[in-house]
Protein backbone atom coordinates (compact mmCIF):
# COMPACT_ATOMS: atom_id res chain seq x y z
CA UNK A 1 0.00 0.00 0.00
CA UNK A 2 1.01 3.63 -1.02
CA UNK A 3 0.25 6.65 0.15
CA UNK A 4 0.45 10.21 -1.59
CA UNK A 5 -0.28 13.75 -1.64
CA UNK A 6 -0.87 15.55 -4.67
CA UNK A 7 -2.21 19.03 -5.68
CA UNK A 8 -3.12 21.83 -8.45
CA UNK A 9 -2.65 24.83 -9.08
CA UNK A 10 -2.68 27.55 -11.49
CA UNK A 11 -0.64 29.82 -11.96
CA UNK A 12 -2.44 32.87 -14.00
CA UNK A 13 1.51 33.17 -16.11
CA UNK A 14 2.99 36.39 -14.97
CA UNK A 15 -0.36 38.45 -14.83
CA UNK A 16 -1.67 40.37 -11.89
CA UNK A 17 0.98 41.37 -9.38
CA UNK A 18 3.04 38.30 -10.17
CA UNK A 19 6.26 39.99 -8.53
CA UNK A 20 4.46 40.37 -5.57
CA UNK A 21 2.59 37.22 -4.79
CA UNK A 22 5.12 34.93 -6.08
CA UNK A 23 6.78 34.19 -3.01
CA UNK A 24 3.82 33.90 -1.37
CA UNK A 25 2.49 31.16 -3.62
CA UNK A 26 6.43 29.51 -3.13
CA UNK A 27 5.52 29.70 0.73
CA UNK A 28 2.39 28.31 0.67
CA UNK A 29 3.75 25.48 -1.56
CA UNK A 30 6.59 24.78 0.88
CA UNK A 31 4.55 24.82 3.50
CA UNK A 32 2.20 22.14 2.22
CA UNK A 33 4.74 20.15 0.38
CA UNK A 34 3.03 18.01 -2.03
CA UNK A 35 4.12 14.76 -4.02
CA UNK A 36 3.04 15.79 -7.46
CA UNK A 37 1.90 19.02 -8.00
CA UNK A 38 -0.36 20.14 -11.27
CA UNK A 39 0.66 23.57 -12.83
CA UNK A 40 -1.67 25.51 -15.33
CA UNK A 41 -0.59 28.77 -16.99
CA UNK A 42 3.18 28.37 -16.85
CA UNK A 43 4.87 31.13 -18.73
CA UNK A 44 7.77 30.29 -20.31
CA UNK A 45 9.38 33.53 -21.37
CA UNK A 46 9.66 34.34 -18.09
CA UNK A 47 11.04 30.52 -17.26
CA UNK A 48 7.98 30.63 -14.62
CA UNK A 49 8.29 26.83 -14.18
CA UNK A 50 12.33 26.68 -13.89
CA UNK A 51 11.64 29.58 -11.51
CA UNK A 52 9.07 28.27 -9.23
CA UNK A 53 10.53 24.83 -9.02
CA UNK A 54 14.49 26.44 -8.11
CA UNK A 55 12.64 28.45 -5.22
CA UNK A 56 10.55 26.00 -3.24
CA UNK A 57 13.95 23.60 -3.76
CA UNK A 58 16.26 25.67 -2.42
CA UNK A 59 13.72 26.55 0.59
CA UNK A 60 13.62 23.05 1.68
CA UNK A 61 17.09 21.34 0.36
CA UNK A 62 19.41 24.09 -0.18
CA UNK A 63 19.35 22.49 -3.53
CA UNK A 64 18.25 24.25 -6.62
CA UNK A 65 17.98 20.64 -8.64
CA UNK A 66 16.06 18.41 -5.76
CA UNK A 67 13.62 17.40 -4.53
CA UNK A 68 11.36 18.13 -7.02
CA UNK A 69 11.49 17.47 -10.94
CA UNK A 70 9.95 19.58 -13.16
CA UNK A 71 8.56 18.50 -16.11
CA UNK A 72 6.61 21.00 -18.42
CA UNK A 73 4.95 21.51 -22.05
CA UNK A 74 4.13 24.20 -24.30
CA UNK A 75 0.93 24.50 -26.11
CA UNK A 76 0.72 22.94 -29.34
CA UNK A 77 -0.62 26.39 -30.96
CA UNK A 78 2.28 28.65 -33.42
CA UNK A 79 1.72 31.75 -31.52
CA UNK A 80 0.07 30.78 -28.14
CA UNK A 81 2.08 28.09 -27.61
CA UNK A 82 5.11 30.06 -27.70
CA UNK A 83 3.98 31.93 -24.04
CA UNK A 84 1.94 29.27 -22.24
CA UNK A 85 1.90 25.57 -21.14
CA UNK A 86 1.66 22.91 -18.23
CA UNK A 87 3.72 21.28 -16.04
CA UNK A 88 4.21 18.98 -13.12
CA UNK A 89 6.51 18.92 -10.07
CA UNK A 90 7.49 15.64 -8.81
CA UNK A 91 9.19 14.03 -5.61
CA UNK A 92 8.53 11.17 -6.94
CA UNK A 93 10.84 9.03 -9.55
CA UNK A 94 9.50 9.57 -13.08
CA UNK A 95 9.98 6.39 -14.98
CA UNK A 96 8.38 7.95 -18.26
CA UNK A 97 5.89 11.39 -19.13
CA UNK A 98 4.04 11.48 -22.41
CA UNK A 99 1.31 14.20 -24.13
CA UNK A 100 -2.01 14.17 -25.42
CA UNK A 101 -2.95 16.93 -27.82
CA UNK A 102 -6.71 18.70 -26.97
CA UNK A 103 -6.90 20.99 -29.52
CA UNK A 104 -8.74 24.01 -29.35
CA UNK A 105 -5.77 26.20 -29.35
CA UNK A 106 -3.15 23.82 -28.69
CA UNK A 107 -4.37 22.30 -25.20
CA UNK A 108 -2.40 19.54 -23.99
CA UNK A 109 -2.72 16.72 -21.18
CA UNK A 110 0.43 15.84 -19.65
CA UNK A 111 1.20 12.25 -18.17
CA UNK A 112 4.09 11.40 -15.94
CA UNK A 113 4.16 7.94 -15.11
CA UNK A 114 5.66 7.98 -11.24
CA UNK A 115 6.68 5.24 -8.88
CA UNK A 116 5.35 4.75 -5.75
CA UNK A 117 6.93 1.19 -4.40
CA UNK A 118 8.71 -1.68 -5.47
CA UNK A 119 6.75 -2.71 -9.12
CA UNK A 120 4.12 -0.08 -8.55
CA UNK A 121 3.59 3.18 -10.01
CA UNK A 122 0.61 5.58 -10.87
CA UNK A 123 0.26 8.46 -13.94
CA UNK A 124 -0.14 11.48 -12.50
CA UNK A 125 -1.60 13.50 -15.32
CA UNK A 126 -1.78 17.64 -15.18
CA UNK A 127 -4.55 19.26 -18.17
CA UNK A 128 -6.11 22.65 -18.60
CA UNK A 129 -9.28 22.68 -20.91
CA UNK A 130 -10.83 25.47 -22.78
CA UNK A 131 -11.74 28.28 -21.50
CA UNK A 132 -14.47 30.20 -23.01
CA UNK A 133 -17.93 30.12 -21.23
CA UNK A 134 -20.11 28.91 -23.61
CA UNK A 135 -17.72 26.15 -25.11
CA UNK A 136 -19.54 23.27 -23.30
CA UNK A 137 -19.09 21.28 -26.40
CA UNK A 138 -15.71 21.16 -26.53
CA UNK A 139 -14.76 20.72 -23.29
CA UNK A 140 -16.75 17.07 -23.62
CA UNK A 141 -14.59 16.51 -26.68
CA UNK A 142 -11.61 16.99 -24.57
CA UNK A 143 -12.94 14.82 -21.78
CA UNK A 144 -13.63 11.96 -24.36
CA UNK A 145 -10.07 12.55 -25.93
CA UNK A 146 -8.61 12.64 -22.40
CA UNK A 147 -10.24 9.60 -20.92
CA UNK A 148 -9.69 7.30 -24.23
CA UNK A 149 -6.02 8.69 -24.12
CA UNK A 150 -5.61 6.53 -20.90
CA UNK A 151 -7.92 4.07 -20.88
CA UNK A 152 -6.20 2.88 -24.53
CA UNK A 153 -2.27 4.20 -24.53
CA UNK A 154 -0.19 2.40 -22.09
CA UNK A 155 -3.11 2.29 -19.68
CA UNK A 156 -2.02 1.26 -14.99
CA UNK A 157 -4.66 0.81 -12.64
CA UNK A 158 -3.59 4.07 -10.89
CA UNK A 159 -4.45 7.23 -12.69
CA UNK A 160 -4.80 10.77 -11.18
CA UNK A 161 -5.87 13.65 -13.30
CA UNK A 162 -5.52 17.27 -11.75
CA UNK A 163 -5.80 20.59 -13.39
CA UNK A 164 -8.25 23.57 -14.45
CA UNK A 165 -11.00 22.18 -16.57
CA UNK A 166 -12.65 25.32 -16.90
CA UNK A 167 -16.26 23.69 -16.30
CA UNK A 168 -18.51 23.63 -13.51
CA UNK A 169 -19.71 20.67 -11.78
CA UNK A 170 -22.86 19.72 -13.52
CA UNK A 171 -20.97 20.47 -16.96
CA UNK A 172 -21.10 18.24 -19.31
CA UNK A 173 -17.33 17.31 -19.39
CA UNK A 174 -17.32 16.86 -15.94
CA UNK A 175 -20.13 14.74 -16.09
CA UNK A 176 -18.16 12.63 -18.36
CA UNK A 177 -15.02 12.09 -16.64
CA UNK A 178 -16.95 11.43 -13.75
CA UNK A 179 -18.33 8.12 -15.32
CA UNK A 180 -14.53 6.52 -15.50
CA UNK A 181 -13.12 8.50 -12.08
CA UNK A 182 -13.88 9.70 -9.18
CA UNK A 183 -13.73 13.26 -7.58
CA UNK A 184 -10.95 13.33 -4.52
CA UNK A 185 -12.63 16.57 -2.97
CA UNK A 186 -16.49 15.30 -3.62
CA UNK A 187 -15.14 11.73 -2.49
CA UNK A 188 -13.90 13.27 1.08
CA UNK A 189 -16.47 15.93 1.82
CA UNK A 190 -19.45 14.92 -0.26
CA UNK A 191 -19.55 17.81 -2.62
CA UNK A 192 -17.43 19.78 -4.84
CA UNK A 193 -16.00 23.20 -3.66
CA UNK A 194 -18.27 26.07 -3.52
CA UNK A 195 -15.55 27.86 -5.96
CA UNK A 196 -12.25 27.75 -6.70
CA UNK A 197 -12.04 30.77 -8.81
CA UNK A 198 -11.51 33.95 -8.53
CA UNK A 199 -9.86 35.01 -5.40
CA UNK A 200 -9.50 38.40 -4.84
CA UNK A 201 -6.92 38.73 -6.84
CA UNK A 202 -9.07 39.66 -9.53
CA UNK A 203 -12.72 39.57 -8.14
CA UNK A 204 -13.98 43.01 -8.32
CA UNK A 205 -13.54 41.86 -11.88
CA UNK A 206 -15.98 39.31 -12.60
CA UNK A 207 -19.59 38.94 -10.89
CA UNK A 208 -19.49 35.43 -10.57
CA UNK A 209 -17.38 32.39 -8.70
CA UNK A 210 -17.54 28.74 -9.35
CA UNK A 211 -15.59 25.77 -9.19
CA UNK A 212 -13.65 24.66 -11.88
CA UNK A 213 -10.60 22.71 -10.90
CA UNK A 214 -10.54 19.25 -9.69
CA UNK A 215 -8.67 16.40 -8.48
CA UNK A 216 -9.74 13.02 -10.86
CA UNK A 217 -8.76 9.28 -9.16
CA UNK A 218 -9.09 6.07 -10.56
CA UNK A 219 -11.83 3.92 -8.75
CA UNK A 220 -9.03 1.37 -6.95
CA UNK A 221 -7.56 4.73 -5.25
CA UNK A 222 -8.96 6.07 -1.56
CA UNK A 223 -9.17 9.46 -0.20
CA UNK A 224 -8.06 10.08 3.20
CA UNK A 225 -8.99 14.04 2.74
CA UNK A 226 -8.80 16.63 0.07
CA UNK A 227 -9.10 20.31 1.08
CA UNK A 228 -8.62 23.70 -0.83
CA UNK A 229 -5.23 25.46 -0.24
CA UNK A 230 -2.87 27.93 -1.54
CA UNK A 231 -5.92 30.36 -0.32
CA UNK A 232 -3.75 32.65 2.17
CA UNK A 233 -3.64 36.46 1.25
CA UNK A 234 -0.65 38.36 2.31
CA UNK A 235 -0.99 39.41 5.58
CA UNK A 236 -0.95 42.83 5.07
CA UNK A 237 -2.81 43.31 1.67
CA UNK A 238 -6.10 40.90 1.88
CA UNK A 239 -6.61 41.63 -2.39
CA UNK A 240 -2.77 39.80 -2.81
CA UNK A 241 -3.58 36.01 -3.04
CA UNK A 242 -1.32 33.46 -4.81
CA UNK A 243 -3.02 33.34 -7.76
CA UNK A 244 -6.53 33.78 -9.61
CA UNK A 245 -7.48 30.57 -8.51
CA UNK A 246 -7.31 28.91 -5.14
CA UNK A 247 -5.68 25.25 -5.10
CA UNK A 248 -6.83 21.97 -4.28
CA UNK A 249 -4.94 19.17 -2.33
CA UNK A 250 -5.47 15.46 -1.50
CA UNK A 251 -4.14 12.54 0.50
CA UNK A 252 -4.63 9.46 -0.97
CA UNK A 253 -3.93 5.74 -0.46
CA UNK A 254 -2.99 3.57 -3.04
CA UNK A 255 -4.66 -0.46 -2.42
Amino acid sequence: MSKLTVATINLRLSLDRWRHRRHLLVAQLVDAQPDLISLQEISFPIGQGQWLRRQINMRLSGQADHPYRLIQKRKRHLIKGYYEGIGILSRLPVLYHDVCGLGYGGRLALRAHVELSFRQGADFVATHFHHLPHAQEARLEQAMWLTGWLRTSRPVPYQIVAGDFNELPKGLAIGYIKQSFNSAYELANGYEPLATFPTALIRPFLDWAGCVDYIFLSPPIEVMQARIFCDQPHPEDDTLYPSDHVGLITSLRLP
